[in-house]
């Protein structure tokens, strides 16, 4: 029989901090620039267009001896039924045996490896004097990039929250936002103001950092509306034909990606690739080449850098496996016998 250890979405909540987080997601980063991890083909598929679809990402971490896939579902019509739109499955298997070891809920680790990643992309590609941030999108990930990028970058003061579509859902989100930060992420937010823009124009005049995490499929950030010296991490984008930046912002900008073949199909780079607007040769780099010093970053203050993040299974998988170690420790977790 094959021992296998569940863990739950609150025994993952149990374990999971941002700080040590935000440092696993950037080895991985070097592990993959050092041809360390492999990032194997995503599979996506649509069961119903705008409905419902699922995707599976997988990889290979070889310093950690761990494989793996998640699987994410969206299932639009869920909630009439009582039940969560969004579900991802992780599973990780030991390299040295093949067998599986852990099964875990996605959705916590997915939320907290990915606001690690857009701060990472700021901290990294920002301006060193940033102090404030805005938020474009005010769903449930909208808060694990802030309390990411309070963590990495601590020099921030000012957070904005902005919903192109529904400013009110902005405004209900910051209402909430600091006393989430505290219990969720055991965060002391004194000092920092939070407040929602009435549009996304009005959030972005005094921005030094932007993280867009929304599922646009036409751009709503425009040219005019970016100051020089801005930086983004583009989240949103991690599926063929979304688009949150006008092409143009891009046409200026120095870029950078977690994985160039996955962004150019899925990112934010992929339609201004297409449009011609950019070129593949515009990609400066792979994000963990820029943190192990093997190519430059920002040039100036005033230039507009771009940090594409489609998201890789690397990243959930040592997330997991890092859970799995703490849980094992804690003896936290529910073993099966298969």
């Amino acid at each position: 029989m094959i021992s296998l250890k569940i863990l739950s979405k609150n025994d993952v909540m149990q374990v999971m901090e941002m700080g040590p987080v935000i440092d696993c997601t950037e080895d991985v980063y070097c592990q993959k620039s050092k041809k360390d991890a492999v990032v194997w083909p995503t599979i996506f598929y649509e069961f119903e267009p705008g409905q419902a679809d699922m995707d599976i990402k997988s990889g290979f971490l070889k310093g950690a001896e761990l494989y793996g896939h998640k699987t994410v579902s969206w299932f639009g019509g869920n909630l009439q039924h009582g039940l969560p739109e969004l579900s991802g499955v992780i599973v990780i298997y030991s390299a040295k045996t093949g067998l599986p070891v852990c099964v875990l809920d996605g959705t916590y680790i997915t939320g907290v490896r990915t606001g690690a990643a857009g701060a990472i992309g700021a901290k990294y590609l920002a301006r060193k004097d940033s102090k404030n941030l805005v938020i474009a999108g005010s769903g449930n990930q909208a808060a694990f990039q802030i309390a990411a990028s309070l963590t990495a970058i601590p020099g921030l003061k000012k957070v904005t929250v902005a919903n192109a579509i529904a400013p009110e859902d902005a405004e209900r989100f910051v209402k909430t936002l600091p006393q989430r930060l505290k219990e969720e992420f055991s965060m002391d937010t004194e000092g920092i103001l939070f407040q929602a823009a009435p549009d996304m124009k009005a959030a972005l005049w005094d921005a030094d950092i932007v993280i867009t995490v929304t599922p646009a499929k036409k751009p709503f950030i425009k040219k005019e509306w970016v100051r020089p010296g801005t930086h983004f991490s583009c989240i949103g984008s991690d599926m063929s034909g979304k688009e949150e930046l006008e092409g143009e912002i891009l046409a200026d900008a120095r870029i950078f990606v977690d994985d160039r073949s996955h962004c150019i199909a899925d990112g934010e780079i992929e339609i201004p690739i297409k449009q011609n607007i950019i070129s593949e040769q515009d990609i400066a780099g792979e994000i963990g080449d820029l943190i192990l010093g093997k190519t430059a970053g920002r040039q100036s203050d005033e230039e507009i850098t771009i940090f594409d993040a489609t998201g890789m299974a690397l990243l959930d998988i040592a997330a997991a496996g890092a859970a799995l170690k703490l849980a094992d420790a804690k003896g936290i977790g529910t073993i099966i016998e298969l």
